[in-house]
Parts: structure tokens; C-alpha cells; sequence
């Protein structure tokens, strides 16, 4: 599934060191939330899978609160991010209910070679082992990945491709993934959610990157 979240500028800005922020609800059983930065919402009714809009703010420390949608009374969970100036983030909500977190995941800007594409990978399904990312010509992309863990970079071709998830080190298929189209002079992230052998299934979502439009 992919996501082309455009960014918007309407946010507050008081001083010039801009950066972009999105969220990402990856928790997979958490309901929809309503998400605050230093008191601001910046997104109502964000539901499991969803990204936001990329955010302009105001670099430094700020402050990320998470409520039920519709409801401002107590949070579900409140963390302080201390986010640079001139730079981009992805900020997934991770994890199970009972133990929700924020993980800040940097998106950094570098030339792409020419006619080539940048792939990473982020493991982000709480019950699941470390895996492998393989293509179906059995080439390894991205080997021993780690819960919460999000690789470099890579660049690859353009194409259409199929991807399979495995535990790490083995042949045994935990997720099938067909018919990708990922387009040239790009950067995009493969993110695994949901619960291996549970509800929601374990899936892919694989947003365009905001290193790929995004100037700072």
C-alpha cells in the first residue's frame, strides 16, 4: 500500500530552523488518536496505518501528546523529541497499548545516482522475529532486521517487484508482498506492521519519503 502525503506549511514557525514532521500510527491495536505537538493537534482521528501530512515546525525539543480521538482529558502517551533544524522525520507510534512509544525516524537528504531509486526497510510489528526482506529471485535486501529497527538506505532500480518476508535465516515465507511499482529518483521505506498470526495481519506500507519533495 503507498502513501503520497503532501506536506503543508500552516503550522507555527517562530524562528528560522524549520524542519518537517509526519506521524505514523503503527500500533496495532491502539484506536485512532488525536496527536498534539506543544499543545498544538497536528492530526484528529489518526487511525492504525495512517500517515500525516508532513508538518512544519520549529526545531528543537517539542513535545508529542497522544489522546483517543475526541477526548483531551488524559493521554495515552506524552514523550519529549528533541528534533533537529533543517531536517525530516517520520514519527511512528509503535507498539502494543499497553506499552506504546514513539520512534523518530530520520529521513536524510543525499543525491541519488542517476535512474536508480533509494529503498529501506523498518520493522515495526511488535510480535514478530528478526527478519529478512528477500526478493523473489531470492536476493537478501535487508538481512536480520530487528524490531523498532530501520535501515540505511539502498539504491536498486526502478520496477515492479515482489517482495517475501521471512524470520531471519530461513525459507519459510511470513508475508508475500506482490507487484510493487517503485519509480525512479525517490526515496521510499517498506514498513512492516501488524501482528504475525494475529489481528490486524501482518502487511507492508510503503509511503514515498519526504527526502524525495521536501527541501530544508
Amino acid at each position: 500500500m503507498f502513501y503520497y502525503p503532501f506536506y503543508t506549511n500552516n503550522f507555527y514557525v517562530s524562528n528560522p530552523a524549520p524542519a518537517y514532521i509526519r506521524m505514523f500510527h503503527a500500533s496495532p491495536d491502539t484506536q485512532a488518536v488525536d496527536v498534539y505537538v506543544n499543545n498544538n493537534i497536528i492530526a484528529r482521528n489518526l487511525t492504525y496505518r495512517s500517515f500525516t501530512p508532513y508538518i512544519l515546525i520549529t526545531a528543537g525539543r517539542i513535545n508529542i501528546q497522544i489522546f483517543p480521538a475526541g477526548r483531551r482529558d488524559r493521554p495515552v502517551f506524552t514523550e519529549n523529541i528533541d528534533i533537529p533544524a533543517r531536517s525530516i522525520h517520520t514519527i511512528a507510534i509503535v507498539g502494543r497499548f499497553a506499552d506504546l512509544g514513539l520512534l523518530p525516524i530520520f529521513e536524510p537528504i543525499r543525491p541519488i545516482p542517476p535512474g536508480k531509486l533509494f529503498i529501506r526497510f523498518g520493522h515495526l510489528a511488535p510480535n514478530t522475529p528478526n527478519v529478512d526482506l528477500v526478493l523473489s529471485n531470492g536476493t537478501k535486501l535487508f538481512s536480520n532486521v530487528a524490531y523498532k529497527q530501520v535501515t540505511d538506505y539502498m539504491a536498486i532500480d526502478p520496477g515492479t517487484y515482489v517482495f517475501y518476508l521471512r524470520p531471519a535465516g530461513t525459507d519459510r515465507n511470513i508475508l508475500y508482498v506482490p507487484n510493487i511499482n517503485l519509480r525512479a529518483n525517490r526515496f521510499y521505506t517498506i514498513y512492516a506492521i501488524g501482528l504475525e498470526g494475529g489481528t490486524p495481519p501482518l502487511q507492508v506500507v510503503i509511503p514515498l519519503d519526504g527526502n524525495s519533495y521536501i527541501q530544508v
